[in-house]
């Protein structure tokens, strides 16, 4: 097992990168390994994996086919737009219609989540975020490379959720029995224009300041890097590590932790004069699960809206993670709020 730890260009300590092949295996060092994820969520909510066992021909494919889907004329990549899909929020949006505290990102994306049939109890019901993917038809292999990757990094998900257990002295199956047995599983790939003004008196934002939503994100980065973290008022680089993925904690595991794992602001600046491509993965619980805090020793449930980007504390939240990301969701996507 091996640990390190990223330092930015001043050489200031920053995001540690962790082996997590203990925990993959289910054997040998996983204490040790909960314990690093745990000292990371406390400090920075922002970690490194390696170790993963994600297949790299699979992640380059992925990689190939989205730099050909992004290449192709708006009129193209329109065919399937996030109109077509209605309640399962899922296809291609333009650069521009997704909002970051109410300003429009400088990103075009493709929205996916878990291949569900329109025979789907789900489906039927028009349960929100549920449905079938919208997939390009001139690129045969895309859907396939898709539901792959989506496939891997569930896994992924569920082995880090165990780590996470583990390190706030749980039973390592805690939140697959009460949460994510059954996870809401979102899979985004964003591109990023190249940037057209680099002053740094007129930064250009691919996403401005903000939090994920639920447990846990594990993100691809490709190599231009961009992506910054917020830790302790100071904002810090975090950028591409090969042959690993960048984790952070969302709102949902902050309020059930009580604050001890905070979920961590970031966004990502345009810095190049090429394309960047990002893959964020999203591991949350299931749409209907009820978010209770964990009676944790030592996590008293602080109110953080002050410290927040949003000065909307996640502790004053009531109901089921549905309720939660359906209100996010309308604020990114605003003609979507006749949901």
């Amino acid at each position: 097992m091996i640990t390190s730890q990223l330092t930015t260009r001043s050489g200031t300590p920053s995001v540690p990168i962790i082996d997590i092949s203990p925990l993959v295996a289910e054997h040998g060092a996983q204490q040790a390994v909960a314990s690093q994820i745990g000292q990371a969520c406390r400090t920075y909510g922002f970690f490194y994996i390696v170790g993963h066992g994600v297949d790299e021909s699979l992640q380059r494919r992925l990689e190939v086919l989205s730099r050909q889907f992004f290449a192709q004329d708006l009129e193209t990549k329109l065919r399937i737009r996030m109109a077509l899909a209605g309640k399962a929020w899922r296809g291609f949006f333009p650069v521009g219609e997704e909002l970051t505290s109410g300003k429009p990102d400088l990103k075009e994306g493709l929205y996916f989540g878990a291949e569900l049939s329109p025979d789907d109890p789900r489906v039927r019901a028009e349960i929100p975020l549920h449905g079938p993917n919208l997939f390009p038809d001139n690129l045969p292999s895309f859907r396939e490379t898709v539901l792959d990757y989506m496939a891997a990094l569930t896994q992924v998900g569920h082995v880090l959720m165990r780590g996470i257990a583990l390190s706030l002295g749980l039973d390592s199956h805690y939140f697959a029995d009460r949460y994510t047995t059954d996870p809401l599983v979102l899979f985004r790939i964003f591109h990023y224009p190249p940037a057209t003004v680099t002053s740094e008196e007129e930064p250009l934002w691919g996403v401005g300041e903000h939090t994920d939503y639920g447990v846990l994100t594990i993100l691809k980065q490709d190599d231009t890097g961009g992506l910054q973290i917020k830790s302790k008022s100071q904002w810090l680089d975090a950028p591409p590590v090969p042959g690993s993925f960048i984790c952070n904690i969302g709102d949902m595991l902050d309020r059930l932790t009580r604050g001890l794992y905070r979920s961590t602001p970031h966004r990502v600046r345009n810095v190049t004069t090429r394309g960047r491509l990002s893959f964020p993965f999203f591991f949350d619980p299931n749409f209907k699960a009820r978010i209770e805090p964990i009676d944790l020793s030592g996590a008293a449930m602080s109110d953080d809206k002050d410290e927040r980007w949003d000065k909307a504390s996640v502790h004053t939240f009531e109901g089921t993670y549905g309720d939660y990301i359906l209100d996010k969701v309308s604020k990114v996507f605003p003609e979507l709020r006749k949901w």
